[in-house]
This record gives C-alpha cells, structure tokens and sequence, in this order.
C-alpha cells in the first residue's frame, strides 16, 4: 500500500504494524459472524452489540439471549485484563511479550475450531456457552495487546468511533481528513470480515474461527521481527 494513503508513518515497521492490526480487523469481523449468526445472537468482538442485545433482552425484548451476552462481556474483560496484566510492565509497541499474547490469541482460536469440529453439527446450549466464551476472552486478549500497541485509529474491534472520526475530520466537517485511508479501511475490512465469515458458516462453524485462528498467527510472526524497537526489561 503506497505510503499516502496509509498516512504520514515515519519507518517501515510503523506500517508494518497498520497493516497487521487492520488484518485483526479483518478477524475480528470473521468472529463477529462466527459469534451472531453461530451461537445465538452474541458479538464476541463488539462488546457495544452486546451491552445493547442485554439491555432489550431485560427490558423483554423477544426471543433475545441474556446469558451469551453476560458471558461474552465478561470473558472479553478477562482477556483484556490478562492481556494488560502481561504487558503493563513493558513500554509500548511491540515487544516479545506482544507476539506471546497475539500468538495465545491464536491457539485458542485453534482450539475453540478443533472443539466445534469434534462437536456435533446441532451444538448443546453448554458447548455454544463455551465457545462463546474462550471467544469473546480471545478477541479481549486480542483487544488489550493491539490498544498497547497504539497503532492510531486502528483498535481492531471498536467502529462506531473509526466512523464518527472519518466524519468529524472530513473536509465536509472542515477537518483536513487526517488519516481517513487507515480509518475507512477498517470500517471496510471489519464489514468484510463479517461477510466472509458468514459465507464460511455456509459450510462448518469451525472453518471462520479457524482462518481467524491462522490469520492471528500470521500477523504474531511478521509482527515478531520489528519488535526490537522496544525490549522488555
């Protein structure tokens, strides 16, 4: 991707970075489809979709699911908190401790695949709590290590305020339009995302949480060598 339309990054391992958390974004997207259209109505990325679903579901609203949604936000929040737990010591950007909990993030996707594909095509209610579970705790693991990474505008599960900033900073708002390209492309990858996950739920449940699980590894090892531009100490 030219240079111009990422935005004004200073070395190559800045772009680096933009172009792997926007490849999480992409992910993230996969296991949005994964968790809503799967397992009963629940995001297990957009914790925003699901504070909303809970809040209809209590005040009762048809048919709409409570205890996926609770699960969801608080294993997010687990992950977050390991995830933040683990890197809070070391400075910010990549470390070796970034590439341990991205590639963590990735065994567990590996694992909540290989479960759905011994399980039975028709998942009890227990095994699809479950899986809703260590999905939305990975996609919180997922969150918490890409918000250390501070990649800017780039969060990798969160797009209601990638779009409010592509609006408010727009010429049309009498903004300069700074960094629009990474804003529009996330927007863009997420709703992509979400779509191929759907088609991939056309032929197994496991197959968008298993090309999550393979994307996640990928971007934990090219992500791996810029990481010397800050060691733990």
């Amino acid at each position: 991707m030219p240079r111009s339309f990422l935005g004004p990054l200073g070395r190559d391992h800045d772009r680096l970075h933009l172009v792997l958390m926007l490849a999480l974004t992409f992910s993230t997207g996969i296991a949005d489809a994964v968790g809503y259209l799967g397992l009963d109505r629940v995001f297990t990325g957009n914790m925003t979709g699901n504070v909303v679903i809970l809040g209809m579901a209590l005040a009762g609203g048809d048919d709409l699911p409570v205890a996926g949604p609770l699960l969801a936000l608080g294993t997010f929040m687990a992950g977050a908190v390991v995830a933040g737990v683990v890197l809070r010591p070391v400075p910010v950007g990549w470390t070796s401790r970034t590439t341990g909990m991205l590639v963590t993030v990735g065994l567990v996707l590996a694992a909540i695949a290989v479960l759905l594909v011994v399980s039975a095509d028709d998942l009890p209610h227990g095994v699809q709590l479950t899986v809703t579970g260590l999905l939305a705790f990975a996609m919180g693991t997922q969150a918490a290590t890409a918000r250390h990474l501070a990649v800017k505008d780039v969060t990798t599960v969160v797009v209601t305020s990638t779009i409010t900033g592509v609006a408010a900073d727009s010429r049309l708002a009498g903004g300069n339009g700074h960094h629009a390209g990474r804003r529009i492309l996330a927007i863009a990858l997420i709703c992509a995302g979400a779509a191929v996950g759907a088609l991939l739920l056309q032929a197994h449940l496991a197959w968008g949480v298993a090309v999550s699980a393979v994307l996640t590894l990928a971007v934990a090892a090219l992500g791996h060598p810029s990481g010397h531009t800050s060691e733990e100490a």
